[in-house]
């Protein structure tokens, strides 16, 4: 998949070619990553749903809760940020970029993921800092399980690190891009989500419900 709304072509340079198939890899990865953070949650509503009723009807419980949940939920967001990022779904203030020459609004946009991808080695590395600290002083949590500390700061990491991979491929890309002219091409990689594309991925999930459901008739 290229940028939304363009295609492919052979006479692309290669170098552009070669970073639109990074980013296209990144992006499979990370799709995958947030369908293991959306059953994650499910996991743990799940956890705590029989912690509850485990506590209320037989008396006991796992006696980490808390910690537990916490580390799933910290996992969770994650494992989907790299996926996030790549369907430009992240918060974004553009107010006054919107309003701006496309050329400019290239530019920002560019200048915005390469800040991105500032941001995201900083945490990435702090994520290692802290898991190769806890490696070394082989730390435990103060919970009844005892958790190894790197088992749930690993599944961090991981996540940290796709989220810094994704947001380097779409700067390589867009760099590419804009280097080559291709303005309107950066635009659809790094821009907001429009209107116009909230409401077609509404009428997606419309259509497959109702291709799940055919005998289903409209209210």
């Amino acid at each position: 998949m290229t940028a939304p709304g363009f295609r492919e072509s052979a006479a692309d340079p290669g170098p552009l070619r070669a970073a639109r198939a990074l980013r296209r890899g990144a992006q499979s990865v990370s799709t995958v990553m947030a369908y293991v953070a959306g059953w994650n949650y499910v996991l743990c509503a799940a956890f705590i749903t029989f912690d509850v009723l485990a506590r209320s009807l037989f008396g006991f419980s796992s006696a980490a809760t808390v910690e537990v949940t916490s580390y799933m939920l910290a996992a969770g967001i994650s494992w989907s940020l790299a996926h996030t990022l790549a369907m430009r779904a992240h918060i974004r203030v553009d107010v006054l970029v919107n309003r701006m020459p496309l050329r400019l609004r290239a530019a920002l946009h560019l200048f915005s993921i390469a800040l991105l991808v500032v941001f995201a080695g900083f945490v990435a590395w702090a994520g290692w800092t802290v898991l190769d600290e806890s490696l070394l002083f082989d730390a435990h949590d103060n919970s009844a399980l005892h958790v190894p500390m790197w088992i749930p700061q690993g599944l961090w990491l991981v996540g940290l690190v796709a989220f810094l991979v994704m947001a380097v491929t779409l700067l390589a890309e867009s760099a590419l891009a804009l280097a080559d002219g291709r303005l309107a091409e950066v635009e659809a990689l790094l821009s907001s989500r429009s209107v116009d594309d909230e409401t077609e991925e509404a009428l997606e999930a419309v259509a497959m419900a109702h291709d799940a459901n055919p005998e289903e008739k409209p209210a």
